[in-house]
């Protein structure tokens, strides 16, 4: 008698009904979110499938830290303005002011991805519908005596007082996310960005960062927490302008 070996069933896809929600969620996010999360997806899956160009890509992005998005030309076509762009209405142009917020948000994120994603082809440094950047802080946080000064980090990131002081700031904080193997939400770090540049703006993206990072707080195991310093209490809140100084 012959056996006859067992067949591997195909993999199934998702419920219709999944695929919607996902389809959904999507399309409820802003293009710049989009545009950004499409363009770092791309090439963090070439980098970790050992793409032969990506580490070159990954290491031009690197470069553009520090500098400003409109005197980078060699990063044209890497941060994906080319999605934003084609996703504005039909006829519709953006003017000056709104299109150089995107581009300066969308350089910031996507070389601070760049960063972040060094030298680690092991895990996703981006993660589409992941932590936001106060979430991800507080999980650099383990009780250690270290703690108060990453709160403080923070702290400084919320309260900076120009674009370029903050970008500075949330290098110092990617750095940190990087040696832990934290990852961020860049679509949503860049919709942040560009928020942050309107009027009203750092008040909002810094109450925002402020309550991800107090919802992402848990007590150790045997405290109580109305006694243990809990994020709820105002000296631990993030959203507060603890710290005026600029570097």
């Amino acid at each position: 008698m012959t056996e006859t070996a067992p067949q591997i069933p195909a993999p199934t896809p998702p419920p219709e009904h999944v695929q919607d929600r996902a389809a959904a969620k999507e399309s409820e996010q802003g293009p710049l979110r989009r545009a950004v999360a499409h363009r770092i997806r791309t090439v963090q899956h070439d980098y970790r499938n050992d793409g032969p160009q990506a580490a070159q890509v990954l290491a031009r992005l690197r470069r553009g830290i520090g500098r400003q998005a409109t005197e980078t030309p060699d990063l044209w076509g890497l941060v994906g303005m080319e999605q934003f762009y084609a996703a504005q209405p039909q006829g519709q142009h953006l003017d000056e002011a709104d299109a150089l917020r995107a581009e300066r948000a969308a350089h910031v994120a996507v070389t601070l991805w760049a960063l972040h994603q060094q030298s680690n082809r092991a895990k996703r440094m981006h993660v589409a519908d992941g932590a936001s950047l106060g979430t991800a802080v507080r999980r650099l946080m383990s009780g250690a005596d270290s703690d108060e000064q990453i709160r403080k980090r923070l702290l400084r990131a919320g309260t900076a007082t120009t674009f370029d002081v903050l970008a500075q700031r949330l290098r110092e904080l990617v750095v940190l996310l990087r040696t832990a193997e934290i990852p961020l939400d860049y679509g949503l770090l860049a919709e942040q960005l560009d928020q942050w540049q309107r009027p009203g703006g750092p008040g909002r993206v810094r109450q925002a960062w402020g309550r991800s990072f107090h919802a992402a707080y848990r007590a150790p195991a045997g405290t109580d927490p109305q006694q243990s310093g809990t994020p709820g209490q105002p000296e631990n809140d993030a959203s507060t302008n603890e710290t005026k100084d600029e570097t």
